[in-house]
């Protein structure tokens, strides 16, 4: 099985801020005035008012509040268009093929709101996607509240965890290997049996250095 992180692992940039815009932009663009308050909620997490899901609420309700289904599938499949053909890194989509024609289950694990994350995920060749799951409201409108965890640090492990208990070939799978940018991917890089730096931040490189893990460079914007 080889598993890949999404936001500067996969892609240049994270996604999720791009997205909100994007999609802002196409749903009620006088939501945009809203995007000041961005840099407010993320201060406000890093003082630890509130947690990353709460952060990832706070930041659709300011910029999309509870969404059409039909014009968000419609704002989601433009966003995607526009990521495949500018945010993807060329190393992964290298990576990639070379895992699938090794025969790996590909899985990619990520943060990033399943609505947007599985049909790039489609697109990209991957079998599964453990991503982050969005509430549906009884008025059938989406968002802004998670329906469960931020499949972020410890919880994409839990995710992770879930989706192979679900899941008999993927629990065959064996060994693993997990590519990642982040240190917040710690306990999902000590849970697998080969972990692989890739375009990592400083405390990763460090920490991969330390451990012997390869480092790769799957390219710059």
């Amino acid at each position: 099985m080889a598993i890949y992180d999404l936001d500067r692992t996969v892609t240049f940039r994270p996604t999720y801020t791009l997205f909100l815009l994007g999609a802002a932009r196409q749903l009620a663009a006088t939501r945009l005035l809203g995007t000041p308050l961005l840099a407010g909620l993320w201060i406000g997490h890093k003082l630890g008012l509130y947690s990353r899901d709460r952060l990832k609420s706070l930041m659709w309700a300011v910029m999309l509040g509870p969404a059409d289904p039909v014009r968000l599938a419609e704002a989601v499949a433009a966003f995607v268009h526009r990521t495949l053909a500018g945010n993807i890194r060329p190393g992964a989509r290298s990576q990639i093929e070379r895992d699938r024609a090794d025969g790996a289950l590909l899985v990619l694990a990520t943060a990033a709101h399943e609505l947007y994350a599985a049909p790039i995920a489609v697109a990209l060749g991957f079998d599964a996607v453990v991503a982050t799951l969005i509430r549906s409201r009884a008025d059938g409108r989406i968002g802004p509240e998670l329906a469960d965890a931020n499949v972020y640090g410890g919880s994409k492990l839990i995710a992770l965890r879930r989706f192979l208990s679900g899941s008999e070939e993927a629990v065959a799978c064996t060994p693993v290997t997990f590519y990642s940018d982040s240190s917040s991917d710690l306990p999902v890089f000590d849970w697998v049996d080969r972990a692989v730096a890739v375009n990592p931040s400083r405390r990763l490189a460090r920490i991969a250095a330390a451990r012997g893990w390869p480092v790769v460079d799957w390219g710059r914007p």
